[in-house]
């Protein structure tokens, strides 16, 4: 259709690296869900069809755009907290059968649609979003993946894992599908104080410094699956925008592959019980 410019691409794990570049060879601009491939040479290729298609690839990871992250990826960047030691941050909530579409039934349970489960469907946005916050790549990393609460089902519902970033930076990422009351928590650890992201009901963002003060923000709420409790992630506004524009997307084809890198690390050191480094991505640019 000439008339069609983008593609969204949200189907099973396993179809977003075939449509996607099925797409921008058909000249569409894409934004494809995450985790965007099943493995990093996919992503490479996705990568690559977009540079030489000279069309956009977005990866639709939206906790970069949650109010509460935004405002702390200033606070950070100001050197408000000072130099960052450590973090923590969890996603976790009782899992795909609460809300997909197909129930226990999804593809979500199924290896090889789903490729991944907890870790990629949730673990995954927390990768990208430490990225995003302490503006640093994560070069080792050592895990836990396993299936503790699902049954019938050979896909991961617990993930717990060890992150080192290149500066030395150390923190644990907890994927869940077993928090039946969900948590989308994230705790910056640093010199002059501590950032605490969703951590709170009440109050988003929580700055507790070294000084004694602490500084409580009132910011949009995070979107869940809840009844009513959807709102605008900005991830479609983002895409759009960048395309009106001609401008980079946010969340890149290479940014979605850096974040997908630290997962399958969280792979392979479950597998082999060693810690892994992380590989990196090739510099493309969209």
């Amino acid at each position: 259709m000439e008339e069609l410019d983008a593609v969204s691409v949200c189907l099973p794990n396993y179809l977003h690296a075939k449509v996607t570049i099925v797409a921008l060879d058909a000249g569409k601009h894409v934004l494809c869900e995450k985790p965007m491939a099943t493995s990093r040479q996919e992503g490479e290729q996705m990568i690559e069809a977009a540079v030489k298609n000279g069309k956009k690839l977005m990866i639709g990871h939206n906790q970069r755009f949650v109010a509460a992250h935004v405002k702390a990826k200033k606070l950070i960047a100001s050197g408000a907290i000072g130099k960052i030691y450590s973090f923590r941050t969890a996603f976790g909530h009782g899992g795909p059968e609460g809300w997909s579409v197909d129930g226990r039934n999804s593809w979500f349970f199924r290896r090889n649609e789903a490729f991944i489960g907890a870790m990629g469907d949730l673990g995954v946005h927390k990768t990208d979003l430490i990225r995003y916050l302490i503006g640093e790549e994560f070069t080792e990393v050592g895990s836990f993946v396993e299936t503790l609460a699902k049954t019938d089902t050979d896909i991961d519902d617990n993930a717990v894992c060890i992150l080192k970033s290149e500066s030395g930076i150390i923190g644990t990422l907890a994927a869940s599908w077993s928090y039946y009351h969900a948590d989308n928590s994230t705790v910056i650890y640093g010199e002059k104080g501590i950032l605490r992201l969703e951590d709170d009901p009440h109050c988003s963002l929580i700055a507790q410094y070294t000084s004694g003060e602490i500084v409580k923000y009132e910011l949009d709420k995070i979107q869940t699956n809840d009844a009513g409790g959807q709102h605008n992630s900005h991830v479609i506004d983002a895409f759009v925008n960048s395309i009106l524009n001609n401008e980079e997307p946010p969340v890149s084809g290479t940014e979605g592959l850096k974040s997908l890198n630290v997962v399958l690390a969280a792979l392979e050191s479950s597998q082999t019980k060693t810690i892994v480094k992380t590989q990196e991505t090739k510099a493309l640019l969209l």
